[in-house]
């Protein structure tokens, strides 16, 4: 087609493209313990908490995507039996999200997981490099943000 040669020169084509296959790769990585790479994120975080336990909306802050994605994801951990809701004891009008045991277990092997795999970029690009490719997407992230702000329906 003639729209390849623009495509496989966007900078956020590829990203975007590169996004969806490594994170189809890495679901494909985390299959035999049964959750997604967001899911495996989410029972990491709640593992990493001092108390054991955080708010949904917190989840959302940090990992920058909507409540809704957040409880749809925590919807599939409740129905697989790792994590349980409950009130929030400081705030009834909160919840606040606990590993189950087997969410307990299961997150700890898939923090293993993930682990092992930034040890394995690490080790084959360099801590170095990896910090300056982040630093790229972040610039061209920066560049689409700009953009989105002067555009203002207007034509760039």
């Amino acid at each position: 087609m003639r729209i390849d040669a623009f495509l496989s020169q966007s900078p956020v084509v590829q990203t975007i493209r590169a996004a969806r296959r490594m994170e189809s790769a890495v679901n494909q990585v985390l299959r035999g313990q049964g959750v997604t790479l967001f899911e495996s994120l989410v029972l990491a975080a709640i593992l990493f908490e001092r108390t054991g336990e955080i708010q949904p909306s917190h989840l959302a802050e940090t990992f920058q995507t909507t409540r809704g994605n957040i409880s749809h994801c925590v919807s599939s951990l409740e129905a697989k039996g790792l994590v349980r809701r409950k009130m929030d004891v400081e705030d009834a009008r909160a919840l606040r999200l606990v590993l189950l045991p087997a969410g307990r277990r299961r997150a700890v092997r898939v923090a293993g997981i993930l682990d092992g795999m930034q040890r394995r970029f690490e080790d084959r690009f360099g801590a170095v490099k990896l910090e300056g490719m982040i630093g790229q997407m972040g610039a061209v992230e920066e560049v689409c943000r700009s953009l989105a702000r002067t555009a203002d329906g207007a034509e760039l």
